[in-house]
């Protein structure tokens, strides 16, 4: 929708602009359903039960949001013209990857990041996606919002969306470890001393 609102203020027709930028419109369809998606399986207290969490959720989103904004007015009015659409397709597939990776995780969580703390037979999941990472999820939902900017063949956006994704992830990172420390103890010290937190062998 901020997409949309976006394309809105820079005087683009909106049905006439995403019918010649199929991929921009493929990218927002995968983009909304995955947010759907993420909404039908979050627990009660990221739906909003608990204020202070998803305030501070909120917050994180802010800047990312931004970005919406940033890609088509770096477009249109620093370049002109499209984007090459080998950039666009490449964009795409890297947003799927991302998808694959976000919501891959979720299920293998049991649809629950982190599990809620104190709940009876919650376990520390440590197989799969998460074998190789700590927070595939996160990485997943970096990699979808890094593929925005390839739709616009927008680099400055690209590079100031990777630099804020990586501020927010790493607060995220912090946040979670701390209360997955507080629920696993010795459990979850022993697991991070063993996998990376995003990207394996890297970081």
């Amino acid at each position: 929708m901020t997409a949309i609102v976006g394309a809105l203020a820079l005087g683009l027709g909106i049905s006439d602009y995403l019918s010649e930028h199929r991929y921009v419109a493929a990218y927002l369809l995968a983009y909304g359903v995955f947010r759907f998606a993420d909404l039908l399986v979050r627990d009660e207290a990221a739906l909003g039960l608990d204020r202070e969490r998803f305030a501070r959720r909120v917050m994180y989103e802010i800047p990312l949001l931004l970005l919406f904004f940033a890609a088509p007015f770096e477009r249109t009015y620093i370049y002109g013209g499209d984007a090459p659409r080998w950039l666009c397709a490449l964009g795409l597939l890297i947003e799927l990857a991302g998808l694959w990776l976000a919501l891959g995780a979720r299920i293998q969580l049991g649809f629950f990041s982190p599990a809620p703390a104190g709940e009876a037979g919650s376990v520390l999941v440590r197989g799969g996606l998460y074998r190789f990472i700590r927070h595939p999820i996160y990485t997943g939902e970096f990699v979808v919002l890094f593929a925005w900017p390839f739709e616009y063949g927008a680099p400055v956006t690209l590079v100031v969306a990777s630099l804020i994704g990586i501020v927010v992830i790493r607060r995220r990172i912090r946040d979670e470890e701390a209360t997955l420390l507080a629920q696993f103890g010795d459990e979850y010290a022993r697991y991070m001393q063993v996998t990376d937190r995003v990207i394996p062998n890297v970081w």
